[in-house]
């Protein structure tokens, strides 16, 4: 429902509010009325037919260009393809969600990290993508920021029980020695076993999304269709299974005992929404953020790749903490802040804002040849 709030939003964006925009317009007009006489003799609908190839080029105006380098149209039963990334989207998310209530947040973020990962891989193995040295190197470097936010989350020291470390060294050694004394706590106890689902869960939920992201990759690449109504259709099919699976789920265990008033109560479910305000706007506005998140990714999938996608994403935290900061719901440690740097770090360094530190790393450009080998002969 939420990709379909975004679809009708920029509907009634583009019939009212971008008609004069040169962006949804076409982009360049001549200043000089006296440039058109120049080209003659068929070459200004040649110019004219490069044109929209050439917005196309850019990333900014690309995910609005339908159909501008000749792809077949996804229509018919092509359409169905789009159920592949909608199912694995709702796995993963449901995967997360589960995971999350067995292991901490901190646990959580730490191991969601490995999501640039696993789609790195996956593009290289069935998009035969190629990616270098510094390409590797910046997505271990984004798991690692990623990996010491979370750290310095499990670590959250009491500022009145004990004093903030000094140095990040003594910071590391404290995180090191506090989780080898909890690792110790609980491993005879059935939390351990709890963590242990819940990370298998939550790494489980980074395979569905980094399948998710490689197919929207492949479809929007061979096939013809706008990421807007790649949103739309997602949503359509998103919002079957899902409402296939509550009923499923609520006649299966909501309506048990046992099930009662838990999580797979529809009846419940749909109390709580009429009568706490609050859970039925946060409810909405997730929606659409949702739909939005989706529409935005999908453009940068198709401008871009879906592996520039996953590192972008991955820096959500870096925006969550600055808000979650201005809210006091969480307090300022000075780990996080290497941590951020190191996730920024990586997402500049893969897509190639900064340049590689070693030399080796940095990718060779073929140059053509400005004159031929042989010497030229004179007559």
């Amino acid at each position: 429902m939420g990709c379909w709030l975004v679809v009708g939003g920029f509907a009634l964006f583009r019939r009212y509010l971008a008609k004069d925009a040169p962006l949804f317009r076409g982009g360049y007009q001549p200043v000089d009325g006296h440039e058109e006489d120049i080209n003659s003799d068929g070459e200004s609908e040649l110019l004219d037919d490069s044109f929209s190839a050439r917005n196309a080029t850019n990333p900014a105006a690309k995910a609005l260009v339908p159909n501008a380098d000749q792809r077949r149209p996804l229509v018919g039963l092509r359409v169905f393809m789009l159920a592949l990334p909608a199912c694995c989207d709702i796995t993963g998310t449901t995967l997360m969600n589960a995971g999350l209530l067995f292991v901490a947040a901190s646990i959580y973020q730490m191991t969601r990290g490995a999501l640039v990962l696993f789609v790195g891989l996956f593009s290289v193995i069935f998009l035969r993508r190629k990616l270098y040295i510094f390409h590797w190197s910046a997505l271990f470097i984004v798991v690692l920021g990623v990996a010491v936010v979370g750290l310095a989350g499990a670590i959250a020291p009491n500022p009145q029980a004990q004093p903030e470390p000094r140095s990040l060294v003594e910071a590391g050694l404290i995180a090191v020695r506090d989780t080898a004394d909890h690792a110790g706590a609980i491993a005879k106890t059935p939390e351990a076993v709890q963590t242990v689902i819940g990370v298998l869960m939550i790494a489980g939920a980074q395979i569905f999304t980094a399948t998710q992201f490689v197919l929207e990759e492949w479809i929007l690449e061979h096939y013809a269709l706008e990421p807007l109504k790649v949103v739309g259709w997602e949503g359509i099919f998103g919002f079957l299974v899902t409402i296939v699976g509550m009923i499923v789920l609520h006649l299966a265990i909501g309506q048990t005992a046992a099930g009662r008033y838990g999580y797979f109560d529809m009846e419940e479910g749909w109390r709580e929404i009429t009568q706490y305000r609050a859970v039925a706007v946060s409810s909405v506005l997730i929606m659409i953020s949702i739909g939005g998140f989706n529409f935005f990714g999908l453009s940068v999938t198709r401008s871009v790749s879906a592996t520039a996608r996953s590192t972008i994403d991955t820096c959500r935290t870096l925006f969550i903490w600055i808000v979650s900061l201005a809210l006091g719901w969480e307090t300022f440690k000075w780990l996080q802040i290497l941590g951020f740097a190191l996730l920024v770090y990586g997402t500049f360094l893969f897509n190639e804002i900064v340049q590689p530190p070693l030399r080796a790393c940095v990718r060779q450009q073929k140059h053509e040849e400005l004159l031929p080998e042989e010497p030229i002969e004179h007559m």
